[in-house]
């Protein structure tokens, strides 16, 4: 790769992030030393996907402790950066962990650094082991998955979830094509997801997020892969604005649905998708692109940045440590009893 989306900077005890809102067009790096400009670059979506906001938060509490920061209240404004993305929490928990023990450690910033390398080192053999799975699902020759957001190397510190699926497949030697959603509002199809797949020499094309349905009915579509940011105990699943509408698309063409999910998103205190918060942004991001205004002055807006999937429209979740398949609720309990 030529690119690195996460990579602490022993030398000046700082989190380097590629500014993902420069992309395509820039690979720009951004040096963060303190918890609060890490949840700003959470909250601004300087860095973004579920696995790696989880990674930066807990590198965010490494900073606290750098700077003799109170670890509670750092705590506090890592958590408040993003509400969705459950990987946020289930970092920031495994961090508070080391710190709730032993508060007053003089060698409390070691502890910290140590836990946050692990979370990142397991990101890396998590990304793979789902990759590995789901080979046994791909089909061998030729194959043309569907995609929503980005879901790669630059949304984890590693090969990446469903973008890392098809990469995988690609490097396996299979005939491999991907169409992009690209992702409205935040165009992360087509700005982040393409760049990857160009980097890897993937063959692909983005289409506008409206042409699902079309696609999958006028062409070959062999499956839907994408991410999510959390998975409830039933199986309905929290993915970037659109996923629904594309689950509802495939299960009328007959094409099959996998989400790719750490076991760190599912959250089985999360009885359904009814009960996951959904983030709302700015009105700026749908009635904007770019520095052009799309939409009347004062236009009324509402801009919900995910959307919960049911699980009756998910054929398989596909994590490291193997596809879950219907009953869902059965299956992801005894997934996480492993």
């Amino acid at each position: 790769m030529s690119f690195r989306a996460i990579e602490w900077i022993d030398d000046d005890a700082c989190l380097r992030l590629i500014d993902q809102k420069a992309l395509p067009t820039e690979i720009r790096y951004l040096d963060h030393a303190t918890p609060a400009e890490i949840a700003a670059a959470i909250e601004d979506m300087t860095v973004r996907g579920a696995p790696a906001i989880g990674v930066a938060a807990a590198f965010g509490m490494v900073t606290a402790a750098l700077k003799g920061l109170d670890l509670a209240v750092s705590d506090r404004v890592l958590r408040a950066s993003r509400p969705t993305a459950v990987n946020l929490f289930w970092a920031l928990d495994r961090m508070k962990t080391v710190w709730a023990a032993a508060a007053t450690a003089p060698n409390m910033a070691d502890r910290l650094l140590a836990e946050a390398r692990a979370i990142e080192a397991e990101d890396i053999e998590v990304n793979r082991a789902i990759s590995r799975h789901a080979m046994t699902v791909v089909p061998e020759g030729e194959v043309t998955f569907y995609h929503h957001c980005n879901t790669g190397s630059l949304a984890t510190v590693g090969l990446g979830t469903a973008l890392g699926i098809i990469r995988t497949a690609h490097e396996s030697g299979r005939r491999t094509f991907a169409y992009l959603d690209e992702t409205r509002p935040r165009l992360q199809g087509s700005k982040l997801s393409s760049f990857e797949l160009m980097q890897y020499g993937v063959p692909h094309a983005i289409v506008v997020d409206g042409a699902s349905a079309h696609v999958m009915r006028t062409r070959k579509v062999d499956m839907v892969v994408v991410g999510c940011d959390r998975v409830a105990a039933n199986g309905d699943t929290a993915n970037k604005i659109g996923t629904y509408n594309l689950a509802l698309a495939a299960a009328d063409n007959g094409v099959p649905f996998y989400v790719a999910a750490p076991t760190s998103t599912i959250d089985l205190s999360t009885q359904t998708g009814d009960d996951i918060e959904i983030e709302e942004r700015s009105a700026a991001e749908v009635v904007e692109i770019g520095n052009t205004r799309s939409a009347p002055e004062n236009a009324p807006v509402f801009n919900p940045a995910f959307d919960v999937t049911p699980a009756r429209l998910i054929t398989g979740i596909i994590t490291e440590r193997g596809i879950v398949r219907a009953p869902f609720a059965d299956g992801l309990a005894r997934l996480l009893k492993r």
